[in-house]
């Protein structure tokens, strides 16, 4: 359940989290620190034994990491937050924080590649049972719990795809048995969608993405209520995988915009999709704010916009011809950056199939719906008309 703001979504994002020294600066200060001094004795031991609050070590407290978490707990209307290393640290620490061995998690296949190996092959090393459902079917959800699932884990949209997950239904799924929802936020962010409206515990985020917005620093962060990201903040504070000051106020700086940039990035995103429903050499276009996409109408009551993420299949008479097609698409664009990444002010172009999922297995892949002519376009801030001339003359090569 997520707090009821008093302020509108710019407002907060332009002033919470917002803590002034002594000197009074109007922008936030950068605290580049990794420790600090304390007035006697009897002062460290209160502030070791969370006697007395204030910071002791930047491993686990930094002023500026703490107004970054401030600032993002309250776009997402949580409780708490708690800032990570990089996205992926993040699903890590809930993961030591909240599992056990003999615990199970019920995911999708429909996920990051990366998210898939850190499950299959480290967390099941810890006997962690990991099941695999289709994200857009609550049904298998409920029939996959067991006496031991602790935690569903999904993405909406998920990456590549953009399918949408019910996060009413899983969420009312997960409440009724006793099971810790959490949900990756990151394609949307809280200014499109804000998963703790729904029955869900904890949002998770690369903020390396959309919240960085501009392709500069590694970040993750977890929020939701304060109970549960105590556990996560103790993984953080013992095993380390901690946010630098540095990283922390670039990402606090960048959430003032991100309400303004997330609009653009979508209107250029529906543009660009529209136009490529158009093209004769496209297979089909995957975009949930396209009414010809599977989860349109779901997508349209979650979230605000469709997001910035536009996949689409290069049509091939064959999977190793798509493939050829794609990759011909890939190094043809002028404009679009050839990357992995996403979240950028640039656009970005990538393959998923030998990229972003392409480590992980065939069976995961077929699994995830990763085909061979599938593209993926993490659509920018440069002007669309441009980006559509780029992949006109790229269809066209």
């Amino acid at each position: 359940m997520s707090k009821k703001p008093t302020k509108q979504f710019a407002t907060r994002a332009v002033r919470d989290g917002t803590h002034r020294s002594a000197f009074g600066e109007h922008s936030e200060a950068m605290f580049l620190t990794s420790g600090f001094v304390f007035d006697d004795a009897e002062q460290a031991a209160r502030r070791f034994q969370n006697q007395e609050e204030g910071p002791v070590y930047s491993r686990f407290t930094n002023p500026s990491v703490q107004m970054f978490e401030e600032r993002l707990a309250s776009l997402e209307g949580a409780e708490d937050c708690v800032a990570t290393a990089t996205g992926m640290s993040a699903i890590l620490a809930v993961c030591l924080g909240l599992l056990k061995s003999g615990d199970e998690i019920v995911t999708t296949g429909s996920l990051f590649g990366a998210t898939i190996q850190l499950f299959d092959n480290f967390i099941a090393k810890f006997g962690v049972k990991v099941r695999y459902v289709s994200l857009t079917d609550p049904g298998e959800w409920q029939a996959a719990i067991g006496p031991n699932t602790r935690l569903f884990y999904l993405e909406t949209p998920s990456n590549p795809l953009t399918e949408i997950a019910d996060l009413q239904a899983i969420g009312e799924i997960a409440r009724k048995a006793g099971v810790i929802t959490v949900v990756d936020n990151c394609f949307c962010t809280p200014a499109l969608q804000q998963p703790l409206d729904y029955p869900i515990d904890l949002v998770l985020h690369s903020a390396t993405k959309y919240i960085d917005g501009q392709g500069r620093v590694l970040g993750g962060a977890v929020a939701g209520p304060r109970s549960l990201v105590k556990e996560v903040r103790q993984v953080v504070r013992t095993c380390g995988p901690s946010m630098s000051p540095f990283n922390a106020w670039v990402l606090h700086k960048s959430l003032e915009t991100l309400a303004v940039r997330m609009r653009a990035h979508s209107e250029s995103a529906l543009q660009i999709a529209k136009w490529l429903e158009a093209q004769p050499m496209v297979e089909r276009v995957l975009y949930p704010g396209l009414p010809s996409h599977p989860q349109h109408a779901l997508a349209m009551r979650q979230q605000s916009t469709g997001g910035a993420i536009v996949s689409f299949e290069i049509k091939g008479k064959s999977p190793e011809a798509s493939r050829d097609l794609a990759y011909r698409l890939v190094n043809s664009v002028e404009i679009f950056s050839r990357t992995g990444n996403l979240g950028d002010t640039r656009s970005i172009i990538t393959h998923p199939g030998s990229t972003t999922h392409g480590r992980i297995s065939e069976e995961a892949r077929q699994r995830a719906g990763i085909r061979q002519g599938l593209i993926r376009l993490a659509v920018g801030l440069e002007d669309v008309d441009d980006l559509i001339a780029d992949l006109k003359q790229g269809l066209a090569a």
